[in-house]
Parts: C-alpha cells; structure tokens; sequence
C-alpha cells in the first residue's frame, strides 16, 4: 500500500480509538496503536471544533451560555464515547483507592466507579461547565477549544513516547513506544492552528505543559508510568486547565 493509504489507515484508527464517530472500514493494512499516534490531534479538531461550533451555535440562538455549554460538553460527550472521562474517573479510584502499585491497577481495571472516580468526574465537569459558559461565543472561542483540544491529545502522544508502560497488556501499552517520530509529526500537525489562534494562547500552552509535567509525575509515582486511563486523565486535566487558562487571560 502506498504511504498515503497508510497515513490514512493511521488516522482511521486513532478516531475508531478515541472517538464514537464514523472512520469508515480498514483494507488490508491495519496499523497498531503505535502508529497511529500521530493522528491523536487531529482527533482533537474534530472534537473541539463540535464543542465550540456547538456552544456558538447555541448561543447565537439565544440559548443561556450555561445551557449553551451544557449541551455543547453533552456533545462533545457523545463524540468521544466519555472516553477520556471514564479514563480520569478510573485514575482517580486507582491512585486514590489503592495502597500499593498492584492495588492502584487492579482498581483502575474495574469497571466500577468509587467516590473518588465521582468526585473528580463532579469537579472536572464543573470546572468545564463553568469556563466555557463564561467564555464569549465568537469564531475566536472556536479556535481557542480546538486548539486546546489538539494540544491536550499531543500531550496524550507525548506520554506515550516517553513514559513507559505500567502493563504488559492494554491500550496504553500497545499504543506505547520510544520513538519520537510520531511526536514530531503530531507537533507539526499542530503549528498551523497554533499559529491561527494567536498569542493569547500561550498562557494556555504553558499552563497545560505545567499541568501535564505534574501528572505524569504524580502517575509514575503511583503506579510507574503511564495506562491509557493515565493517558486519558492527562488529556482532561489538561483541556480543563487550558479552558480555565483562556478564562483568566480573557478576564
């Protein structure tokens, strides 16, 4: 197959893994994780540009910004399948929950949710809700979530390049790798919306970078690197810290 097809299998799969929406079917290549992880953002184009054309649209027919942003997350929800979500929720019942690494991961396997999973769904939610209701609806804001929401996927790669893997099994362990190369093609994805959404961003950028070099400390600390719960933990610390980020610079 031609590099082209390849790529395009690539991005096929990184939505049919961090999205509910249609990425067609795959022909005789079917790439791993791994090298699909150069795609995660433009995942996040998709996905913000739903939540921010959403809350734009919503609010243009004079739907309440708190009503506007609840059905905009609502539909941001759906898109990804609460994907990311249930991945901070699981953390959050693991690190909490547990008392030792073997603990913390079998608690992150559950499938059921504790109060520490609730809590941090509670609070994450809130804090979304409550940013983007007091952001103003505009073609600005669109840009602004879409950028947030690239940048918090490329961290997600950033993590899988260069922490290692707390399984031997699982999606954070198959989409894990050392090589750096998706990295810099997933960077490079990301520059010409960066660009566009101008430097009121950078605050933003850098409170992200903070906020995902502490995660991904706090992760190895607790259970040695990274799963795709951590992984998805990480990208909606981050997207959440962004949001609040462009609120204080807005403000």
């Amino acid at each position: 197959m031609l590099g082209l097809g390849k790529r395009i299998a690539e991005g096929q799969v990184a939505f049919m893994l961090l999205t509910r929406l249609p990425a067609g079917t795959l022909s005789s290549y079917v790439p791993d994780l791994a090298a699909a992880r150069w795609a995660f953002p433009l995942v996040g184009i998709v996905i913000g540009g739903i939540i921010g054309c959403a809350y734009l649209a919503l609010s243009a027919v004079a739907l309440p910004p708190l009503l506007a942003a609840l059905c905009a997350l609502a539909l941001g929800l759906f898109a990804t399948g609460a994907l990311h979500e249930d991945g901070l929720a699981d953390s959050a019942d693991g690190f909490g929950g547990g008392h030792d690494r073997d603990r913390k991961l079998a608690i992150m396997k559950d499938s059921h949710i504790g109060s520490y999973g609730v809590l941090a769904l509670i609070m994450i939610m809130g804090a979304r809700l409550t940013a983007l209701s007091a952001l103003d609806a505009d073609l600005n804001l669109v840009l602004w979530v879409i950028s947030c929401a690239m940048f918090s996927r490329l961290i997600m790669v950033g993590y899988l390049c260069f922490m290692p893997s707390a399984r031997d099994t699982g999606l954070g362990n198959q989409a894990s790798g050392h090589r750096v190369r998706p990295l810099v093609i997933a960077t490079l994805l990301c520059l010409p919306v960066f660009w566009l959404a101008g430097p009121v961003m950078i605050a933003c950028f850098i409170t992200m970078g903070v906020v995902a070099i502490l995660w991904g400390v706090i992760a190895i600390r607790q259970i040695g690197g990274q799963t795709g719960d951590v992984c998805g933990a990480g990208q909606m610390l981050c997207e959440t810290a962004g949001w609040i980020s462009l609120l204080l610079v807005m403000s």
